[in-house]
């Protein structure tokens, strides 16, 4: 090629690389090159991200060790700040995507066209749908940092190493030496502990005895712990009669008399819980002055450690600490030297159950009491300040069913317009040029607590199932609201919710005399009990659960003491029994005989009588089986008092004391029916032989005063009770009673004259005189019935531990009474007969003409001989003169 031609040749492409290069600096100009080889970790905030951010060049960046579970629309997104509204108000940086799941990644990225670093203070990771933070890098000026290099964030580690599909350990060296930060990593459920340790070298059997561990987990609050654990023995932690500990168990409770720092010499650094995944940093030395129950760790030599996941057991009053279970077959042992470099944790940790958000079941007569609070645990960050509460709970799933009202009680403040939108960020999409349905709610859905406004909503058939409740004012203050197909409402006819709102009990009164129950708890859980009973001990339970296999159980005890020992299993008639558990709520369904058909078991007893307040306690706790029950099955959550479930009338009130009640109104029944009735009857009985009528006025004083107790007395039960019904025998005996004596006044009204001296008694005078003692006398019967009745039925349903005595004491009572009355009777009779014997001149009709006794048969005769006498007398009375 001739010189000429290669000479423009060479200004051809040097004309072409300036003008490639003019074209790049038009692109992306070279206007701030202070971030030049800016380093950083990304912060995790969601989806377990991780990774490496380094600046290449003015125009792009390089992402390295990148972790990411995938979401729906995620791409690389710039703000000015880390405030809720900085974000919110972010950009696009780079038109590359992140819609998949990153493991260990590395690669570069470029920015958009005409966009400079200058512009960007803050490089995250976006889901644009729901404006969700996943993870970020803060841009800081590199040369005003000599390393280049900023802190790392507290899930950042030098070394990690898998000991399971689902547990990994990271840990680093400190700079000194001296001491060694590990982190514990696991896809497990918030009630389960990730343990992990050095076994004793010495140990000669099992690797766990003697190991110096530590036990680290979340409380019931979310706050996370780390505490040092010693293994005495390979079993659940206990405290010998001595008052000494075993098995797996603090070093606190083997050095009682240390102090705590000296025996927990693990100090928690740093711990969350994101996508089903905890994650807790905790710092040991590795030289320990404890040389009993704490291990020296090499920092050059292998050494074999030990680790498990497993349930734990929330404090409760037997242990106020926090104890792991058994792990159920998670756990292991390996060698391990931390002054290696090791990173075999190749990827996120991907938990099956990702949500841990709070669920708020909706019910059609239990109203939702939206308010508002700080955002603490808000599952959708960035989140403003102040977000929704429903039922005192944090931005919960809120779970709707179709065709079933929902009812609000809206307390949020006259600045948050709550309205249900297919939006997930609210805030009045049209605002941000997006369309949204809105189905319900808007700008009159807004109230104050001392002035609430109540709506309801009913979503229908054509409601999707997801959508979401949030304010019209202010974006991401709510969370979301699944929408599905019928549940427990719908099946049951009365639903309440029990002491704390904590378990909402559902039930079916059905026409075989049976009863449908149904309980759900609103708190995750590893069990559910509810009770019939005021307090656990003395009543019949029914837990369930959900047992290793998946599959669902309930059960029915008898508890009769407050350790696991007095709870026996009973085996009641139980139908259409069914238990699950989502997301850790569990729900138990089953279907009972009202009375048990059975005689001599503890369960024979368990009678429900609608007609009576049945009370009701529930308990929650980690964990339940159906054998072998020990400590680890009591309670940690457990209701405060009973509940009184009203049956017949779908009902339920806080139970109070019924007893004083009940004991008034049976105080005025005893004085009515056990005093002063049958005073008045003795009184018509035994007195008429007494001068003038005072016999009849203390006969009609005393039966009056006895209605008038008995008619209060009457009130006061209904009105307290809530209501009248017949199922039980107290109350028919009762009323039958009330009724007979109610008869008495009215008799009295309808009495016929009385016949003149001398003359006979007319047919309606003998058949009024018989129906008014046979009537008197049978209330009197059917009255004392109705009290002893009364006090088994305190005794049944009320649990009264003085039933008993006070049942004896009135039986005695009337015994002595009946006594009484033979004593009595046995006079009249000898002072009839002295009458007879010394031919008196009393004869009927001197005085009221009561004073007979009616069911004597002598009574035509004797009065017909009294009159044959005086005749005689008459007629002998002229010969005497």
């Amino acid at each position: 090629m001739a010189p000429s031609a290669l000479f423009l040749l060479g200004l051809l492409l040097a004309f072409l690389i300036r003008f490639s290069h003019s074209d790049l600096d038009s692109v992306c100009p070279r206007t701030n090159t202070s971030f030049l080889n800016f380093t950083s970790h990304f912060t995790m905030v969601q989806h377990q991200l991780r990774g490496r951010f380094s600046v290449v060049d003015d125009c792009s960046f390089r992402v390295s060790q990148f972790d990411l579970l995938s979401g729906s629309d995620v791409h690389w997104w710039g703000a000015s700040g880390l405030t809720f509204q900085n974000l919110t108000d972010g950009f696009l940086i780079s038109d590359s995507s992140l819609n998949g799941t990153y493991q260990n990644d590395s690669f570069v990225v470029r920015l958009r066209s005409n966009l400079t670093w200058d512009r960007i203070k803050v490089v995250a990771v976006w889901d644009i749908p729901t404006a969700s933070d996943f993870g970020h890098i803060l841009l800081r000026n590199s040369s005003l940092n000599s390393t280049k290099v900023q802190p790392q964030p507290p899930t950042v580690l030098e070394n990690c190493k898998v000991l399971s599909d689902n547990y990994r350990i990271r840990w680093s060296l400190s700079e000194g030496g001296d001491a060694i930060d590990i982190a514990l990593e696991a896809a497990v459920g918030i009630q389960n502990y990730m343990a992990f340790g050095w076994a004793n070298p010495k140990a000669s059997g099992s690797l766990m005895v003697g190991g110096d561990v530590v036990i680290t987990g979340f409380k019931e609050d979310g706050i996370p712990f780390a505490d040092d654990f010693y293994i005495s023995k390979y079993s659940e932690c206990i405290v010998n009669e001595d008052g000494s500990a075993q098995g797996v168990c603090p070093d606190s409770m083997y050095n009682a008399t240390g102090s705590l720092g000296a025996t927990n010499n693990s100090r928690l650094i740093y711990g969350h819980r994101k996508d089903g995944v905890s994650f807790i940093r905790y710092r040991r030395p590795l030289k320990t002055s404890d040389s009993k129950y704490d291990l020296n760790v090499s920092s050059t030599d292998s050494m074999v450690v030990i680790w498990a996941i497993g349930p734990i057991k929330p404090p409760d009053s037997i242990r106020p600490i926090y104890l792991p279970q058994n792990h159920g077959g998670s756990y292991g042992h390996l060698r391990l030297n931390i002054s290696d470099r090791v990173n075999d944790c190749l990827g996120p940790l991907d938990a099956q159950d990702k949500e841990d958000q709070d669920v708020v079941i909706a019910d059609k007569k239990e109203p939702l009491i939206v308010s508002t609070g700080l955002a603490m645990h808000h599952p959708n960050p960035p989140n403003p300040g102040k977000v929704l509460y429903i039922n005192k709970k944090e931005a919960p799933v809120l779970r709707v069913e179709r065709g079933v009202k929902v009812k609000f009680s809206i307390q949020a403040g006259h600045d948050v317009a709550l309205y249900i939108t297919s939006d997930p960020i609210g805030g009045n999409a049209t605002l941000r040029n997006k369309s949204e349905t809105i189905y319900f709610g808007g700008p009159k859905a807004e109230g104050v607590q001392a002035s609430p406004t109540e709506l309801t909503w009913a979503p229908d058939r054509n409601t999707p199932d997801l959508v979401y409740y949030q304010s019209l004012y202010t974006p991401k203050m709510g969370w979301k609201v699944e929408v599905v197909d019928g549940g427990l409402p719908d099946m049951y006819n009365n639903s309440v919710s029990l002491d704390d709102q904590q378990v909402m009990f559902f039930w079916t009164l059905t026409e075989e005399s049976s009863i449908s129950i149904a309980a759900r708890g609103e708190k995750k859980s590893g069990y559910l009990a509810i009770g019939f009973g005021r307090e656990m001990v003395n009543s019949y339970v029914y837990v369930g659960w959900v047992d290793d296999s998946g599959k669902g159980r309930v059960n029915t005890y008898w508890i009769d003491g407050r350790d696991a020992s007095n709870v026996h299993p009973t085996k009641e008639n139980l139908t259409y029994v069914r238990c699950k558990s989502e997301n850790g709520i569990i729900t138990l369904e089953f279907t009972r005989p009202l009375n048990p058909s059975c005689d001599g078991k503890p369960e024979c007893n368990n009678i429900i009588d609608p007609s009576t307040p049945l009370k009701v306690i529930w308990a929650m706790g980690a964990q339940w089986s159906d054998e072998h029950l020990s400590v680890r099955n009591m309670h940690s959550l457990t209701s405060k008092r009973p509940m009184s479930v009203l049956l017949n009338r779908g009902s339920a009130e806080a139970e109070e004391d019924l007893r004083p009640v009940l004991a008034v109104h049976g105080f005025m029944m005893f004085l009515a029916w056990g005093i002063l009735l049958p005073g008045g009857i003795l009184a018509a009985r035994y007195l008429k032989h007494v001068k003038d009528d005072s016999w009849f006025r203390i006969h009609v004083y005393l039966q009056y005063s006895g209605l008038a107790i008995v008619f209060l007395g009457f009130l006061f039960a209904v009105a307290e009770l809530q209501g009248l019904t017949f199922a039980s025998v107290h109350v028919k005996f009762g009323m039958l009673a009330i009724v007979l004596a109610i008869a008495q006044p009215a008799n009295a009204y309808l009495r016929p004259k009385k016949p003149a001296s001398g003359e006979p008694a007319s047919p309606r005078r003998l058949v009024w005189e018989y129906t008014h003692v046979i009537t008197g006398r049978c209330a009197i019967v059917v009255g004392i019935v109705a009290l002893i009745t009364g006090m088994k039925h305190l005794g049944e349903k009320y649990g009264d531990e003085n039933v008993h005595g006070l049942s004896w004491a009135l039986i005695v009572w009337f015994l002595m009474g009946a006594a009484t009355v033979i004593y009595l009777e046995y006079r009249e009779i000898n002072r009839r007969r002295g009458r007879l014997v010394g031919r008196s001149n009393w004869v009927l009709g001197d005085g009221e003409d009561e004073d007979i006794d009616l069911l004597t048969p002598t009574r035509m005769a004797n009065k017909d001989s009294r009159i044959s006498s005086e005749r005689m007398e008459v007629q002998l009375e002229p010969l005497n003169r």
